[in-house]
């Protein structure tokens, strides 16, 4: 389920309208994430930290409202539910593109994404599946580099309005202190940095349990 957003009264109609026309609309970030906790935890509950880390990401997408909104023939809708197109790797280095329906309850929402894992895993290409919407996140996770920064392969002239979300690899320092790396892009006509503060800061309250 989608609501049509009220673009005339909207506060950000113009940068909207300004940034839509962009070749390059999308705006990125790299910040570190303490996942100190929430490694713990996932290891208490004996369940895939990628999984664990994964569900708090989509609490948080579903919680700040812009990360809900799509642009659909040059209107903004607004999602019900976001869920997420992870990338998942194949015994052959290969991945392909899944899709997890999002719940707020985790062991619904690892039921569906082991599921999902496991059908990828059994099948090859990168396209195994019909996409029919957009409320959806890009996904995907790095765990070989600790990077500070990330671009992403894009056709500008395909209409692309879905947020995406990348995870680096996991280093422990001295103090046993665990952090990943987070990169998000998103839309700058449908937020700005403001909202992806918002998004780091309440997926991090998350992550911290």
């Amino acid at each position: 389920m989608k609501t049509l957003l009220d673009l005339e009264n909207w506060n950000r109609r113009e940068h909207f309208l300004f940034f839509k026309q962009m070749e390059e609309p999308f705006f990125g970030l790299t910040v570190q994430i303490d996942c100190t906790a929430a490694y713990a935890k996932a290891k208490d509950l004996k369940t895939s930290f990628f999984v664990y880390y994964l569900h708090k990401t989509m609490v948080a997408v579903n919680t700040i409202e812009p990360f809900r909104y799509r642009i659909i023939d040059d209107s903004i809708y607004i999602y019900d539910a976001i869920d997420v197109s992870a990338t998942i790797m194949r015994n052959d280095n290969s991945f392909g593109f899944s899709l997890i329906q999002y719940s707020p309850d985790y062991a619904v929402f690892a039921a569906n994404a082991f599921t999902e894992i496991e059908r990828i895993q059994n099948s090859s290409g990168l396209f195994t599946r019909e996409f029919p919407l957009d409320n959806l996140i890009h996904f995907s996770a790095v765990p070989w580099v600790n990077f500070t920064s990330l671009s992403h392969a894009r056709s500008y002239t395909f209409p692309d309005s879905c947020p995406k979300i990348s995870f680096g690899k996991m280093t422990i320092a001295a103090d046993g202190k665990r952090t990943m790396s987070m990169s998000i892009h998103a839309h700058h006509g449908l937020m700005d940095g403001y909202h992806v503060g918002q998004f780091v800061d309440c997926f991090q309250e998350l992550m911290n349990g």
